[in-house]
């Protein structure tokens, strides 16, 4: 069976992206990657509507790709921290791959606005694809892609 031939109703990538393939959905990730916590900070700093926001945080929290923790400033009602749990860590090759692909394609000439480095060496932090095996990056034309266990022919 041929790639063409596979239905990709049962895509990971498609379902990925159904879950945080939104721009916004994005932002806020980099920005939960980045420390940001509080939902006005969130706001304030993404650019969104409360309405916008308060629905991406709570697809997030749903998926289990946020966890919310309670907090109470003085004088205030209580709120929710956002939290990133360890399946939402886990999407951070993700963003640090769009980053990586942004600085090279279409950056700021005058540098990034966020620079990621290894706090133990200090050198830029870069996303590689390797093997099971251990064989570092690999390119797209080392790489062979075929139907997996989970396909099935296009109706």
């Amino acid at each position: 069976m041929e790639w063409l031939e596979v239905s990709t109703e049962n895509c990971t990538v498609q379902r990925t992206l159904d879950l945080v393939g939104e721009k916004w959905t994005l932002l806020i990730l980099r920005d939960a990657f980045n420390g940001v916590r509080r939902f006005d900070d969130f706001r304030r700093h993404v650019g969104l509507s409360e309405a916008v926001l308060a629905g991406r945080l709570r697809k997030l929290v749903e998926a289990g790709i946020l966890r919310t923790e309670p907090y109470r400033e003085q004088g205030s009602r209580t709120r929710n921290a956002y939290r990133l749990t360890r399946k939402g860590r886990d999407l951070w090759p993700v963003l640090v791959a769009l980053r990586q692909w942004g600085e090279a394609y279409v950056g700021d000439p005058e540098g990034p606005v966020l620079d990621i480095r290894h706090s133990e060496c200090g050198a830029p932090v870069r996303v590689v694809v390797e093997c099971t095996d251990e064989h570092l990056a690999l390119a797209p034309t080392e790489v062979t892609a075929r139907p997996g266990p989970a396909a099935r022919p296009l109706a």
